[in-house]
């Protein structure tokens, strides 16, 4: 991969010594695919595929959560999780204001802040996890716990 085809995400890890794969995918310009079609498209099972969402909480703090692509967030578990009384999903006019990123290539590394990130306890049993490399059409993969430790993210069963 030529230096400028590496996201953002991609030199975190490699400046945190951290091991990845990297995949790409056909996309349609800058819109974004749903991720159990990325998964079919990297021929991966869907299990593996995480998308990364991002909320607000009660207390207008903001939480970023990491759950596989063919489950949904469980907005109860997941307040529970940060301990507040309640998340929503941020609106996505809200996601490049928020995060830097763009609807579909939102990853839980290098978003213009850090939030308080959550990956659901399914990917802790796996020997790696891949999502959003930072851009449509690019993802990564990783051993879950060098996720984890890079974000600061704890593991709970957030998904459903």
């Amino acid at each position: 991969m030529s230096k400028q085809d590496k996201t953002n995400v991609m030199r975190a890890l490699e400046a945190a010594k951290i091991p990845y794969a990297h995949y790409s995918y056909n996309h349609d310009g800058d819109t974004a695919v749903d991720g159990v079609t990325v998964a079919a498209s990297l021929g991966k099972p869907v299990e593996q595929v995480f998308k990364t969402l991002v909320t607000r909480g009660a207390g207008h703090d903001y939480f970023v959560f990491v759950v596989p692509v063919a489950r949904e967030l469980n907005l109860k578990a997941a307040a529970a999780a940060v301990g507040e009384k309640s998340v929503e999903m941020i609106h996505v006019a809200e996601i490049n204001k928020v995060t830097g990123y763009i609807r579909g290539g939102c990853s839980p590394i290098g978003m213009k802040k850090s939030y308080r990130t959550v990956i659901d306890s399914s990917a802790h049993s796996l020997p790696t996890m891949i999502f959003s490399a930072g851009r449509i059409g690019l993802q990564v993969e990783v051993d879950p716990a060098d996720l984890a430790r890079l974000t600061g993210a704890q593991f709970a069963p957030i998904a459903r």
